[in-house]
């Protein structure tokens, strides 16, 4: 008789969540989701309204993302997987060391602020913000419902199939690559130049890189991928009025600079510190032979072989 393989399971089982047995396609997904894009671009580019400025209305294929992957997880795993997928919106509890929340909620307008100093130092005659509490607070919401409906379906779906295959950098350089695609159309539909749309790419190819990053120490959560998306959106809004001086130049270089010592420091294959294997590295392995004559030089009790390590007498003490 021939055994039956155990049932794939998606990446985003990190021992605390288990993983629901399914087969992920990023490809479909990706495909799906374009599909299911293109009413929302002909509706842009059948009307000139906005949502807000520089916002056009096919920006509302965003909910294309939650849906698209709410179509797929529904064919692999019934209306069970996709009541999963949909909590992970509030996935909170999975954030384990709250100090990540310093770099969800301030690293972005900590990226505006020194953007708004860069430009003033080249000359750039930025006015000075103007905004109202209400009026963050408002966008805020707003914001933050627009990008649950994309991240259920990029970080909720997408990612992991990507970082098992690719690794972390790669896979979130890819999704970082289908992400700025997908903005072609309404960035053109809100009449921003070619020059402005590869520049604001750069800055969405570092994004997504931050992104996983987050996503990957706060436990694969797709809130705090959310809550950040929030962010990127919510500082371009109110930088300084209505996103009115916002330079993808100045924004995207130092978004792009933030990413690299992000890769740098926490390692390009899974953008997360293993304290293991920095652990392992200061224990010294030998082989078995030079075990045994270490044994053979101090005599019996002088060495001891456990777990492919040798402590010796001088260590332990």
């Amino acid at each position: 008789m021939t055994a039956t393989p155990p049932p794939r399971t998606s990446g985003d089982d990190d021992g605390v969540h288990p993983a629901v047995p399914r087969i992920r396609s990023p490809l479909r997904y990706v495909v799906l989701t374009f599909t299911l894009s293109i009413p929302f671009w002909i509706a842009g580019a059948l009307t000139n309204r906005q949502l807000l400025p520089a916002l056009p209305v096919s920006a509302l294929g965003i909910l294309c993302m939650v849906g698209a992957a709410s179509i797929l997880v529904y064919r692999e795993n019934g209306l069970t997987g996709v009541t999963e997928l949909l909590k992970r919106s509030f996935d909170f509890k999975r954030v384990k060391a709250k100090i990540w929340y310093a770099p969800i909620i301030f690293l972005m307008p900590c990226i505006m602020v020194v953007s708004y100093i860069v430009m003033r130092l080249m000359g750039s005659l930025v006015p000075v913000p103007q905004f109202s509490l209400v009026t963050a607070l408002a966008l805020f919401a707003a914001f933050f419902i627009g990008a649950l409906g994309e991240e259920l379906g990029w970080s909720g779906y997408a990612i992991d199939p990507l970082q098992d295959r690719f690794g972390a950098l790669r896979g979130a350089l890819l999704l970082g690559v289908i992400w700025a695609v997908w903005h072609v159309i309404p960035l053109l539909e809100a009449q921003r130049s070619l020059v402005f749309i590869a520049w604001w790419s750069l800055g969405t190819l570092a994004a997504r890189v931050i992104i996983t990053w987050l996503y990957n120490n706060t436990g694969k959560s797709v809130f705090v991928a959310a809550l950040f998306h929030t962010m990127i959106n919510l500082t371009w809004q109110l930088f300084p009025i209505n996103g009115s001086f916002y330079d993808p130049r100045v924004t995207g270089v130092i978004t792009a600079a933030v990413a690299v010592v992000v890769v740098i420091v926490w390692g390009p294959s899974r953008l997360v510190r293993d304290r293991n294997a920095r652990k392992s590295a200061v224990q010294t392995t030998v082989s078995p032979t030079t075990a045994a004559e270490l044994a053979f030089r101090g005599g019996p009790g002088r060495a001891k072989i456990w777990k492919g390590e040798v402590l010796t007498e001088e260590a332990r003490r």
